[in-house]
């Protein structure tokens, strides 16, 4: 009897290059992790399965590849010395892990329809709709509050801001969104209003985000303008460029980002 046919897979390598060369991959990586678990090249060669010149060989071009020392060697002491990672080196480990975790959820995405070529292409489409837009915040779903068609949802960022949509109970039920879970909110940047010296009481819409413009790049119509609003995250606003003048706006300026609950699209992975 024929062999059942089994479904297909997808499998990927997520690798950080640097001037056109590999720099760090999965093999890198398991190095890098023995090495700061064990404290020694010759033991982190052995549980990685190679030799211990071909260990140093690899360390040599990684620090040769990065702009700050990823692995340091150090001698004396009441522990005889060894091989540590620097900061950096732990810092991009971290980077590493939290972008593969990302990569195998991309592939299992697509994985569940690949025997649909349209709920495929539709994936990919809602993915291109997250990367094009300008503002995409990840954060955890604080409050659900339902009323007879709409519900109000509380997004918390990373640092403490807060983001307030309206969706319908249908998207609600759709996307499976409870309390405590993760979520993306998406906003169009022509849906936000850049002002300054705004006092939040004072002004009808939901959701007001202050901080500093981060930068601003002028066109013959309009301006785009950064804010950072903390911890990284960036509100981007388009808006004429009279109006940027009209406020004399400047990089380093305190500002707010106003933009509408309706305005907030909800997202999952």
């Amino acid at each position: 009897m024929p062999e059942p046919e089994k479904n297909l897979e997808l499998e990927g390598n997520l690798w950080f290059s640097k001037s056109s060369n590999k720099f760090l991959g999965a093999d890198r990586i398991a190095l890098l992790e023995k090495i700061d678990a064990l404290g020694s090249i010759n033991k982190a060669a052995k549980a990685t399965g190679i030799s211990y010149k071909t260990a140093w060989q690899l360390v040599n071009l990684i620090n040769n590849l990065s702009e700050t020392a990823l692995v340091k060697r150090t001698t004396g002491g009441k522990d005889g010395g060894g091989t540590k990672l620097t900061t950096e080196g732990k810092n991009i480990l971290k980077k590493y892990r939290v972008i593969q975790e990302e990569h195998r959820k991309f592939l299992l995405n697509l994985e569940e329809h690949l025997d649909d070529s349209e709920k495929l292409y539709q994936s990919l489409n809602r993915i291109s709709m997250k990367v094009s837009a300008r503002n995409v915040f990840t954060g955890t779903i604080l409050e659900i509050t339902r009323e007879t068609v709409n519900a109000e949802i509380t997004l918390a960022l990373k640092g403490g801001a807060h983001i307030t949509a309206i969706v319908t109970n249908g998207a609600i039920d759709k996307l499976g969104l409870t309390k405590n879970m993760s979520a993306y909110a998406i906003i169009k940047s022509s849906d936000v209003i850049v002002g300054k010296e705004i006092d939040a009481s004072k002004v009808s819409t939901r959701n007001v985000l202050c901080g500093t413009i981060d930068k601003i790049i002028k066109g013959p119509v309009n301006a785009e303008i950064d804010i950072a609003i903390g911890e990284g995250n960036i509100m981007t606003s388009i808006i004429t460029l009279q109006s940027a003048q009209n406020l004399d706006l400047k990089e380093g300026d305190r500002t707010c980002a106003m933009f509408k609950a309706s305005s907030v699209i909800i997202g999952t992975d």
